[in-house]
């Protein structure tokens, strides 16, 4: 299943909106799982939109007040969707990847910058991997965590903050999940 996981900082303009929409074309993508909307309301013609096709799956969580949302839009004949469950900085679609007929848990993730609700988001995450456990897991996302000190340049790094590093590799850890190096697409 080609996934294409993308912080678009704002979904309102359509010039993003058609960025979007070749993305989803030229990579043939099956699912795409768009972090921080910024946008109270979503309905079903801007999903067919983005997506090129009138066959569209979709669900979103909205902005707070421009802040945050979700949005998952998929291709109903790669993805059946069986299941989905919204929470404070998720959306988990439970689902068959049809081309496989493989069960699938797809996670699209837009994190808190604090850490106290960062750790809370991450503990309910792994409460929903260990209450389902069999099929495939994928987790798209916006952790804003670093796994490395190193990836994030000319900062530097005080006790607190290699804490949270290693509170997220242990994390990572725990709920078995391995990092699968991603592709960067130009939105051209």
């Amino acid at each position: 299943m080609n996934i294409i996981s993308y912080n678009v900082r704002g979904l309102r303009g359509g010039v993003k909106r058609a960025a979007i929409r070749r993305l989803v074309r030229r990579h043939k993508a099956d699912m795409l799982c768009i972090q921080e909307t910024k946008r109270e309301q979503i309905d079903k013609a801007m999903c067919q939109a983005l997506w090129d096709d009138l066959d569209v799956g979709w669900e979103f969580m909205p902005a707070i007040n421009t802040a945050g949302g979700l949005l998952c839009v998929w291709n109903e004949q790669a993805f059946k969707l069986e299941w989905s469950e919204k929470g404070k900085g998720f959306i988990l679609l439970e689902g068959v990847w049809t081309l496989e007929n493989q069960k699938t848990y797809v996670v699209n993730i837009y994190s808190p910058c604090d850490s106290q609700n960062k750790r809370e988001l991450w503990e309910s995450l792994k409460q929903l991997r260990q209450q389902h456990h069999e099929g495939l897991w994928c987790f798209l996302d916006d952790f804003n965590n670093v796994r490395h000190h190193f990836e994030r340049e000319g900062v530097s790094y005080r006790g607190g903050q290699v804490n949270n590093i290693n509170d997220f590799n242990e994390w990572i850890a725990d709920i078995e999940c391995e990092e699968i190096p991603s592709a960067r697409a130009s939105q051209t």
